[in-house]
């Protein structure tokens, strides 16, 4: 057996092609017109009005937040249990990250958190759709609206996800995705915040370009009156993004074949909890995830490797580390960081490669 990766990118003809077409036209850059084109294609997919595309994920996050407002002496409530991107940015701004733990039945920022965390300083709400699995929205969205915080979701891991039949990415005043190239839809690195907000989408806009008005002022292009970014998604990027967004439905619908798979061969294995789904979700299994017992982790995944299996690791939970310290104690989170898990999750892995993943992990785990 061939050594089986947690993610293969998958590229073809029509990205090929793409880039092709963008090289021969000159347009590499920060102009081309795929960028727009995967704009409007993928704020469709998802159901919003108006895509802003970045260089990546972490400059979304920043340009949303930065979009709202969110500025030195603001809080915002972030999960603990997510890619460190989510408090750096709140950083970048000048504000606090405030730490909410998880849920134990969907490994998701625990909506019963937020009343709790919430301040005075508090400006806005950032969840994130963790490992392919939606929040439960209904309860974060009327906590937001009830405390008039912007609320932002974090989608980077849920490309077509479903909230009781909605895209995830369609309940926050901004939703943020990334398209690194282990992700759902990838572009290599780049990212997009999707708004139904014009005003927000135009400032997106702005701020994203060094701060230059989307008109000419003055009589001059390079006229600014606010401090941007230098965020653009190259022409190149989104050629990529333009071909890989036809493929999503079969996408989704084969990571969803391979989650059923591995529930299929897992089931019934001493030890092992795998990824929740909830009756309201529709889970697109960025990474399929398991729990075992924290004593068990890490010799389980060493030995996988050596078997040829590479697997990671869930995220640290970022009240743990070093730069945002916490004497606050977020059990799930922390439970769920060390037990947790993320196999081999390819949309094209074989029937044979999922069952000698799972083979593999019940022969270990009976020593």
């Amino acid at each position: 057996m061939n050594k089986i990766r947690i993610v293969d990118v998958r590229l073809g003809k029509e990205e090929l092609g793409n880039i092709t077409d963008a090289v021969k036209s000159g347009w590499i850059s920060s102009k081309g017109k795929y960028i727009e084109l995967f704009e409007k294609e993928f704020s469709s997919y998802i159901g919003m009005k108006y895509g802003v595309s970045s260089s990546n994920g972490t400059t979304a996050l920043h340009l949303a937040l930065a979009a709202v407002g969110v500025k030195d002496g603001d809080e915002v409530v972030i999960p603990t249990l997510t890619n460190i991107a989510n408090a750096n940015t709140v950083h970048y701004t000048g504000a606090k990250p405030v730490f909410a733990d998880s849920t134990s039945d969907h490994w998701c920022i625990d909506p019963e958190e937020l009343d709790r965390l919430i301040t005075k300083r508090t400006k806005a709400i950032v969840v994130v759709h963790l490992y392919g699995h939606p929040c439960d929205m209904d309860r974060i969205v009327k906590i937001a609206e009830e405390r008039d915080l912007y609320l932002i979701e974090d989608a980077a891991e849920a490309h077509g996800a479903e909230y009781k039949g909605r895209k995830v990415g369609t309940f926050g005043n901004i939703s943020c995705f990334s398209f690194y190239g282990n992700k759902i839809v990838t572009t290599g690195e780049g990212g997009m915040c999707l708004t139904n907000n014009a005003e927000l989408a135009e400032k997106m806009q702005v701020l994203r370009n060094q701060g230059t008005k989307l008109k000419e002022s003055h009589g001059n292009k390079y006229w600014t009156d606010v401090i941007g970014f230098n965020y653009r998604m190259t022409n190149l990027q989104a050629a990529i993004g333009a071909a890989q967004i036809k493929k999503i439905k079969q996408i989704v619908v084969q990571k969803r074949k391979m989650a059923s798979h591995y529930n299929a061969f897992l089931d019934g294995i001493d030890g092992v909890v795998t990824q929740p789904e909830m009756p309201w979700a529709k889970n697109v299994y960025w990474y399929y995830s398991i729990l075992i017992d924290k004593s068990k982790r890490n010799r389980l995944m060493d030995q996988l490797k050596r078997k040829g299996i590479e697997t990671r690791p869930f995220f640290y939970p970022l009240h743990m580390l070093p730069m945002y310290k916490s004497s606050r104690s977020l059990p799930v989170a922390q439970d769920l960081s060390a037990r947790g898990i993320n196999l081999p999750s390819s949309p094209n892995l074989t029937k044979d490669e999922i069952k000698y993943v799972c083979d593999s992990i019940e022969q270990i785990l009976s020593k």
